[in-house]
């Protein structure tokens, strides 16, 4: 059974330089919306969130709600494992796909095939899987002989299909999203969302993040409002 159970987690963003009140309170209000706190070593660190509980079981889809730097990213990540909580336990089960930054590990100057295998090779995939899903992503792509060619020669709506399609073609108990996923490309693009959706529909977890509650209320059943770091409501819908 797929589930995300959370205790007390703490995540906390080292203040370099930090000595002075005034500076203190100026990365405070322009860089983030959390508190700030001292470290064991008694360093200034801005605390990115501060003792989140939480229980996501099967079939749930969970909204994340708040101002941005309210810990929305920083959630996600700690879920994809991107962040080390300081303290707390973050208990997983079920195979998770991370829709945070897919364009993660694309390279101008390598051609299509060569950015598909880098991308899936760095979700984790081996070889035998990725000449398995390789026929299904360039398929996809409808990008046919671009795939040839150096990835800085494509458009931008012809370089955001290649680590979309490589992103949703493999399929996750849990699906972690920053903002919802489109691809500018209009002729693309009821196609892409098709397969978004497809995607969605057979993760038995969602957890996505968004400033649009309507989006949010429209694809989950229960809503975390986030402040300052703070779990501070979950919202039955």
């Amino acid at each position: 059974m797929a589930h995300i159970s959370a205790k007390n987690l703490i995540v906390d963003f080292p203040i370099y330089g930090a000595a002075s009140r005034s500076l203190k309170n100026t990365v405070l209000h322009s860089a983030t919306g959390g508190s700030l706190a001292k470290d064991s070593a008694d360093k200034v660190v801005v605390r990115a969130l501060n003792g989140l509980s939480f229980e996501i079981g099967e079939g749930d889809r969970i909204g994340l709600l708040g101002h941005n730097g309210s810990g929305k990213s920083t959630l996600l990540r700690v879920l994809a494992g991107g962040y080390e909580p300081i303290s707390g336990t973050l208990d997983m089960e079920g195979s998770v796909a991370s829709m945070l930054s897919i364009s993660l590990g694309m390279e101008g100057e390598a051609n299509g095939y060569e950015n598909i295998v880098m991308m899936c090779t760095l979700m984790g995939l081996g070889p035998k899987e990725i000449d398995k899903l390789m026929p299904e992503i360039t398929e996809f792509t409808e990008l046919g002989e671009f795939l040839s060619m150096p990835l800085r020669t494509y458009s931008s709506g012809m370089h955001m299909r290649v680590p979309f399609a490589v992103a949703t073609a493999v399929k996750a108990d849990i699906v972690l999203m920053d903002e919802w996923l489109s691809v500018g490309d209009e002729a693309f693009s009821k196609k892409a969302q098709a397969r978004l959706q497809e995607m969605l529909d057979s993760a038995k977890i969602l957890v996505l993040a968004s400033h649009d509650r309507k989006l949010l209320e429209s694809n989950c059943n229960r809503l975390f409002h986030l402040e300052h770091g703070h779990l501070v409501e979950i919202e039955n819908l």
